[in-house]
């Protein structure tokens, strides 16, 4: 795994040994890249459940302003020091070891993310839970980006029609075993 552009560019980062996290497939993160790609200088960026970190470090390299990275995995804040350390961005990055929970309560109300990265572990059917409380905390700046992985296109909202409505579908993909889904929230909930 690298980081395929930007001021760090070719940087190879560490990934967590085992089965209990996932990261993003490099094709798969390479086409994120290219739709998201004009989104991204100055942007804070919120990488959740952030596993190595490596979307998060894509974007700083791009040209983002501030990441801040959350995992409640104590290995895998590890290996995202150790990645932010490796790509000399430790003056943009923010990292914690916390519930995806308490990380968007510590912030309601305080912060708003302009570039949102969303992989939590598939099984698990969190996305449209922290969508609702992304919505909720007033968490999502205006014109916002949330970028969703999941397993199938109806896990981002679930059976949840009024989520739905609060964004605008911009692309979804499939790579892989991997669904992308780019999305903004309507402007009421930004």
């Amino acid at each position: 795994m690298r980081i395929i552009t930007g001021k760090a560019r070719g940087a190879k980062l560490v990934t967590l040994e085992g089965d209990a996290t996932r990261p993003t497939a490099e094709r798969t993160k390479e086409a994120i890249f290219s739709v998201i790609r004009f989104e991204i200088a100055g942007a804070r960026v919120l990488d959740l459940f952030a596993g190595s970190g490596q979307l998060g470090l894509e974007a700083l390299s791009q040209g983002a302003e501030h990441a801040v990275f959350c995992d409640a995995a104590k290995r895998a804040v590890d290996v995202i020091r150790s990645n932010v350390e490796k790509t000399r961005m430790q003056d943009a990055a923010e990292v914690l070891c916390a519930d995806w929970q308490v990380a968007l309560k510590r912030f309601a109300g305080r912060e708003q993310f302009d570039l949102v990265f969303l992989d939590p572990p598939y099984a698990m059917g969190l996305l449209p839970q922290v969508l609702n409380v992304l919505c909720r905390g007033k968490l999502l700046a205006p014109g916002a980006c949330v970028v969703c992985e999941s397993a199938a296109e109806a896990d981002v909202f679930g059976t949840d029609a009024a989520l739905a409505q609060r964004f605008e579908v911009r692309r979804t993909s499939r790579y892989g075993a991997a669904f992308v889904s780019i999305l903004t929230p309507k402007e009421e909930d930004a």
